[in-house]
């Protein structure tokens, strides 16, 4: 560090100079905050893969959402701090849940739902993720922590409006086994 600061023209020997130099270093190492991460304003390096998810220690983290279909279990995460657990209600193994990486990239306070053998009107506080998949809220059913969905991921309506609520479009979800 001494040669950086002598070569760069800085020579003085007190902490000042050392401190602002500490200062530009590290300001000169962060990244820059994740594209489409709406809800993070300095996130810095984050890698996911299916088995594990790593988010840097910064003052703010992004926001995403892991759902594990084994254990029926859907957790918020803001960085690596847990801000909501919820059980859910998965894609029966005829009408599997997609594995993988989205982001949520439309939400809706309530939405028609339509497919084979399927009409429910005014689902609730919906947020789809891939394609014809979405998180949202179940009234029809109370059978939550068992696979019962045509794919979706079903949480009860309070839970479904907590997480509405909290997320916002371009959310990280990881779908896992």
């Amino acid at each position: 560090m001494q040669s950086w600061i002598r070569s760069g023209g800085i020579r003085s020997s007190g902490t000042f100079c050392t401190g602002v130099a500490l200062m530009v270093v590290t300001l000169l190492s962060w990244s820059s905050p994740l594209t489409g991460t709406s809800n993070s304003t300095t996130a810095t390096a984050t890698s996911v893969d299916e088995n594990s998810i790593t988010v840097s220690n910064n003052i703010s983290q992004p926001r995403w959402i892991e759902i594990d279909l084994s254990e029926q279990r859907l957790r918020a995460w803001e960085g690596n701090k847990l801000v909501y657990s919820y059980r859910i209600s998965g894609g029966k193994r005829s009408t599997p849940t997609p594995i993988g990486r989205f982001r949520i990239n439309s939400k809706y306070r309530t939405h028609r739902m339509r497919g084979r053998n399927y009409n429910i009107p005014d689902v609730p506080y919906t947020m789809y993720f891939y394609r014809g998949y979405a998180i949202h809220g179940a009234y029809w059913h109370n059978r939550f922590g068992s696979p019962v969905s045509h794919g979706c991921v079903n949480l009860p309506v309070k839970q479904a409006r907590n997480l509405y609520n909290w997320t916002s479009t371009g959310t990280l979800v990881v779908v896992r086994k």
